[in-house]
Formats: C-alpha cells, structure tokens, sequence
C-alpha cells in the first residue's frame, strides 16, 4: 500500500509539472524524428539516438491524430541526403506549432510519464529482492522525490528511458541466473535490445551483463563425490579421460589439484551460449526497431554519429570558469544537484552494504558495478551539458540509500529512527518548494559557502548558476511561465529575451527583442531583460575570459524576479 502511494505521489507530480513545460532543447527532433519512422518508414532524421523512445512518443501522437506532415521540409528530411541535416529540428517546431503546443506536449510526453512510474515500481520490486522490504520502500521514497528524476521523467528524451530499460534488463538477467529457463532467456534478450534501443551509451552492458552472469555461474557450489581417485580411475572433471591423462598429468599421475575449476570452467560454455543467444534476440529487437530496414547497419551508422551535432570547440562550464573539460564534473553534479537527505543515506548505505556479511557477492555486484560502468563512462566520454547523463545511475544509488534508511528505521534507537523521519521530510519539502520546476534544483550546499542567506526550501536553486550551467539550470522548460509572467507584469514593454533554448518563444505568443552577449555586459541599456538561467552562469564567464571584471554586472546585480527557477528578469532603469 504504501509502495503504491509513492508510486501515486511520482505520477502526480510528474504530470502536473509536465503541463506547466515548454519544449525543452532536445524535444521537438526526437518528436519529428519518432513521427517520420513511424508514418513513413524512412529513418534518415536524428540517427544519433537509437528509436524506441522517440517511436513511443510517435505512438501516442498519432493515436491522438497528430502525424507527419506533407510540407517541402518533411518531404527534404524522408529523402535524407545533405540538404536534410538537422531539418528534424525545424519539423519538430512546425508539428508542435500547427497541432498546439499543449496538446503534442501532452500526448508526447504521456508514454515518458508511465515508463517513469514502472521504473519506480520495478526499483521496488526488485528491490525486495536485492535489499529487502523496507529498504526498497526507502529506495522508492527516494526515487519518488528526487527532483532530477521527477524533471527528466517527461522528457522525450532519453535518460530516464536508459535507466528504466537498464534495470529491467538487468532484473531479467537476475531472475536467468536464479533459475535458467529458455523462457527467461528470451525475456533477457528482449529486454537487452530495448535497452540498447534507448541509448547508445548501454552498450556498456554488453561486459557488465557478461561479469554478472560469468561471477554468477562460477559461484554456484559444484557438487564433487568424495571418493579416492587413482590414477586409472575416470576423472572427476567429467572429461572421460582417465584421470593420469587428465587433471593427474599435472601431478605426475597422483591426486593432484580439486577438480572444481575445470568443472566450473566446463559449465561456463553453455552460459556463455546463453549470452551469444541474448544478443542474437536483442539483434532481432534492434532491426524491428528500425522495421527491419534495407540497411542492417543503420545501429552502426547512428553509433557513429553520436555527439556529431556538438561543437567539437565547446567549453564546458563549473563554479565560474570554462575548459574543454572537468574530471569531477559528474561526480560534482551529484553532489550538487541531489538532496542532501539522499546522499547522506547513500553514503551511509554504502557503509551498510561494503560491511555486510549477509550481502552475497552477486548482490553487491549488481549494486555496484552497473553504475560504476555508467559513471566512468560518461565521465571519460560524455559531453558535460549535465546531470541528466548519469541517471542511469541513481536508481542503484536509491537501492544502496534505501539500505540505509533500513537500518536506521530497524535500530531500536529512538534517535536513528528520528533522523529517517526527518530526512524523508527534508526530501519532501524540497520536492514541495521546488514544484514545478525541478530541473533547475540544486541542494544548500550550493549556497552554504557563498551565500548561506539564499537558501530557501528550494534548496540552493538560486545558486545554481554560480557553479552548473545548461540542463542543470535551464533547457528552455519555461517559455509557458514567462509568457505568464509578462502578461501580469510587463505593462506590455517589449522584453529583452536572452534564450537558451531550441522552441522559438513567440510560439507562446511572446513578444520579445532577441539579445545576446553584447547587449547584456559589461552594462545593459535601460529596459526589461529576461535572460536564461544557462546564460547568467555562462555569459559572465565567456566575458571574463576577454575582459576579467566585465561579466560583473551579471553576477552581482539581484534580479527583479526569477521565473520558473530558470529565466533572471532584470528591469535596468534609465540612467540618471
């Protein structure tokens, strides 16, 4: 009952938070591109990313009567070649446009919302598996108000999609190892080829996948007889083979060594069977995705083409300064932009479990290795843009925490007991005072060495451009609350529209003056400027690196208000 309210209280928040959105950056591509596979059957759009997630999305809007439309643009991106490079995005646009933004935002985004809550109820039920009972109630509650899964879970994007399809496919494989059954089996391979559908980035499965079940099978106890062995006696590995032709040629015909290594190593071939037939079924999977198309290497094509689209010059952004790169950017990430309440239970569950003598090694493996094959592989090749690549990460990470919180509540101490209480209401009030905007959530140790004095029951949100910038901040999720805000409090002054962001805002009906990095430092004109979240941490430190002192104004001037967490609204007054 109470796994079912946590459910209940994720999808509540993550629909109505959904409805308050714009499209953020990555939407409108993965929408037309989803529409253009599905209604044609052509895949030359958005190849970057695999299609499952974005023919979810398709699905649901066609059904809703929403469908690929016949322009010269969309004809351009089905005919594929050089003229139809990122075309996808400027259909994305026009679909979204011409069907109303509310209503394409709903139907494409309803599918996202679901998957979400499943995953929630997966983590649980396997949960109870891997930790306990209580434990994956607490790793629920986790997962139920954390904000960076609560803002992604919406999203057509790609993310949460991977985490949810991560840890079904490695729930399946679990329950193969448990008991092995050609049914199972075909479930692994299925579940394989819809996560490597969802992402690139899961082919770190393919070894993780092949450790568990390898670190599985050897461990099994191996049943020997207990009986003399001579040297003419058949050998007790199973090879036929006399045992001085055998496993005794090593010990000079004696009894040598115990025969379980090579027994276990004999019992790894049909295991290792297991595995080629899980990525022959996830092979089939993968060309269904792309309807068994004339181009059987169009998984491979895509693959290639990752991170294609970025700026191979980019700089990426921490706590005030720009490099082409960050060690700790995603560990930083982490530490910033999840609860404090839940890194403290992760950290204190990971004690739990490294100590544990009941926790079989399998468990821990399942635990920890999945993610930490994620982490360093988006921390070695990932593009820092932000948290949001590591989310495959977090649902292990609410497991280990749920341990955590465990034990505390199991500890006879009134005083353990207590601080669970009081973190899980540290948790939900940032849930409540972050709502709806939870992509831009930072924790209070973003402001508690700087500007203590700003943290809120948001957190630290309203210091997060000091240290993240891009989705962490803003991704252009608050086009609907700024139009909002300017009908109640622009006086109709034409605004000043710094934006970071791909859905052009008049598409809300706003009027706006488009400005950039010359019109906001080292001092704006007078007028009234909203300036994206993404661009008050950014800008100040593109212009330092020119002029040191010019991003000044940025930084310190307060803004006359802050809409949807993520756009800064300054009204700069005439000179006197």
């Amino acid at each position: 009952m109470l796994a079912g309210v946590l459910v209940a209280a994720f999808l509540l928040q993550s629909f109505f938070a959904s409805r308050v959105k714009s499209p953020v950056f990555d939407e409108p591509p993965h929408i037309a591109s989803g529409l253009s596979y599905l209604e044609t059957g052509v895949f030359h759009a958005n190849l970057q990313h695999p299609p499952l997630l974005k023919e979810m999305a398709a699905v649901f809007l066609s059904l809703a009567g929403v469908h690929w439309p016949s322009s010269p643009m969309a004809r351009k991106v089905t005919q594929g070649g050089p003229d139809s490079k990122n075309l996808e995005w400027q259909v994305g646009f026009d679909i979204i446009r011409s069907n109303g933004p509310d209503r394409v935002m709903f139907w494409a985004r309803l599918p996202f919302i679901l998957m979400a809550a499943l995953l929630g109820v997966l983590i649980y039920v396997w949960g109870r598996v891997l930790v306990g009972d209580l434990a994956a109630l607490g790793a629920l509650f986790l997962y139920a108000f954390d904000p960076t899964i609560i803002a992604h879970s919406y999203l057509v994007t790609t993310d949460v999609g991977l985490a949810a399809f991560t840890m079904l496919f490695l729930f399946a494989l679990s329950r193969y190892v448990q008991d092995p059954s050609r049914l199972r089996l075909i479930f692994c391979g299925l579940a394989l080829g819809a996560v490597l559908g969802t992402k690139f980035s899961a082919v770190v499965l393919l070894p993780v996948g092949a450790i568990l079940l390898a670190v599985a099978v050897w461990r099994q106890p191996v049943q020997v007889e207990a009986k003399p062995v001579g040297p003419n006696s058949p050998c007790p590995c199973g090879s036929g083979k006399k045992y001085k032709k055998c496993h005794g040629a090593r010990a000079g015909g004696k009894v040598g060594p115990s025969p379980v290594p090579a027994l276990r190593l004999r019992r790894l071939l049909p295991y290792a069977g297991a595995c080629l037939a899980m990525s022959a079924i996830a092979a089939v999977v993968i060309e269904a995705l792309y309807f068994f198309s004339s181009d059987p290497f169009l998984y491979i094509t895509g693959m290639r083409l990752v991170n294609a689209d970025h700026a191979p010059d980019y700089l990426a952004y921490f706590h005030g300064e720009l490099a082409p790169r960050f060690l700790t950017y995603f560990a930083n990430a982490y530490l910033l932009k999840e609860p404090v309440a839940s890194i403290a239970l992760v950290v204190f569950g990971l004690v739990v479990v490294l100590r544990s003598k009941t926790t079989d090694l399998q468990t821990k493996l399942l635990l920890f290795l999945p993610p930490v094959a994620f982490f360093l592989a988006y921390t070695i090749y990932a593009d820092q843009f932000g948290i949001r690549y590591i989310i495959p990460t977090l649902p292990f990470a609410f497991l280990i925490g749920g341990t955590g919180m465990a034990l505390l509540v199991r500890t006879a101490s009134l005083w353990s007991r207590a601080l669970a209480v009081v973190l899980c209401l540290w948790m939900a009030v940032e849930a409540a005072g972050i709502y709806p905007d939870h992509l831009s959530y930072f924790n209070e140790m973003a402001c508690a060495l700087e500007r203590p004095g700003e943290i809120g029951l948001d957190g630290g949100t309203r210091c997060g451009p000091l240290w993240l910038d891009d989705s962490n901040v803003d991704w252009g999720q608050s086009l609907k609350q700024l139009q909002a805000w300017v009908e109640k409090h622009g006086e109709k002054r034409t605004i000043r529209l710094a934006y970071f962001g791909s859905f052009p805002p008049e598409n809300y009906g706003l009027q706006y003056q488009k400005i950039g990095l010359g019109d906001l430092l080292p001092q704006p004109a007078p007028g009234l400027y909203a300036v994206s979240a993404h661009l008050v941490a950014r800008y100040p430190a593109m212009a330092d690196r020119a002029l040191p002192g010019a991003g000044a104004w940025l930084r310190q001037t307060p803004p006359t208000a802050i809409v949807g967490h993520a756009i800064y609204i300054y009204d700069v007054p005439p000179k006197s």
